[in-house]
């Protein structure tokens, strides 16, 4: 059973558990929002850029934004400014989502596909940056790169490749660098922003007999539960209390054309339901 925590978002992405409440990027608002148990929403950062941009956190707690379409990374200081913390322009023209992991290694995805404005479709790329803020492709050849979680114990990144509707995973070397790359679960059809429970299964937006979902996931493709939804779901994140708590950024889709009208309807709602193992590993 699901229940509605929030309505008159314009798309709600990116979502984290975060200091006890749920944190994430309203796109279309420049807003990003964290929201207590009870739904009160309250203003955390603004960001100057359009769509996509995305969050996480570095080991010392502060905050860390992508800005898409500028192909920059940005962290957020004490005093809430936002300033500079890595360029990422020379890997791709567009940033997606991130994930940041225990030793503060940084991975982000990118793609040189313009999403809403149509073109040839490209394949995209995860770039990862170093505490030390180096700069470097780790991953190519992605299918359309959305969320990513790493495993509990720090050693597998799983990356949704939203265009050929699966989990892709790869090991975690010493220096960051990716390798071993496997399919870690077909979806059939779906796949965007995704998270990572006690257990290591994957929840993920799936589409499910013609219906808009978010499933959980095996590793090998098993689906363990399913919540049917009545809006495309954009992204998910385990979080509340006792960790057992999905929450689920959904939206009227109608395809990449009709964005601007989306935004501008705020069907965005966040959904939650109960989930039947805690929340785990990154972000």
């Amino acid at each position: 059973m699901t229940r509605t925590l929030l309505t008159g978002l314009m798309i709600g992405e990116s979502p984290r558990w975060h200091e006890g409440r749920l944190w994430f990027s309203n796109w279309g608002s420049q807003e990003v929002l964290a929201v207590d148990a009870g739904g009160k929403a309250e203003v955390m950062a603004r960001v100057p850029t359009t769509l996509p941009f995305s969050i996480d956190w570095l080991p010392d707690g502060r905050l860390l934004v992508v800005s898409g379409p500028e192909a920059l990374l940005l962290r957020q200081e004490p005093d809430g400014s936002l300033v500079r913390h890595a360029g990422l322009g020379h890997l791709a023209r567009i940033w997606n989502e991130i994930v940041v992991d225990g030793r503060g290694n940084v991975y982000v995805n990118g793609m040189d596909f313009d999403f809403l404005g149509g073109g040839d479709f490209v394949p995209g790329i995860i770039a990862l940056v170093t505490p030390d803020g180096a700069v470097r492709q780790v991953a190519g050849d992605i299918m359309f790169p959305n969320g990513m979680v790493i495993t509990p114990d720090g050693s597998t990144l799983i990356v949704a490749e939203s265009f050929a509707s699966r989990l892709t995973a790869f090991d975690i070397g010493p220096d960051g660098g990716l390798s071993g790359r496997r399919v870690w679960a077909e979806l059939g059809q779906g796949g965007d922003g995704i998270c990572i429970d006690a257990e290591g299964a994957v929840w993920s937006s799936v589409t499910a007999g013609g219906r808009p979902a978010c499933a959980r996931v095996r590793e090998g493709g098993e689906v363990e539960r399913l919540v049917e939804l009545d809006q495309g779901c954009f992204a998910c994140m385990l979080g509340g209390e006792d960790g057992r708590t999905l929450f689920m950024l959904t939206a009227d889709w109608r395809g990449p054309e009709q964005m601007d009208e989306l935004l501008r309807a705020r069907t965005g709602r966040l959904v939650t339901a109960p989930a039947p193992v805690p929340g785990a590993g990154k972000p």
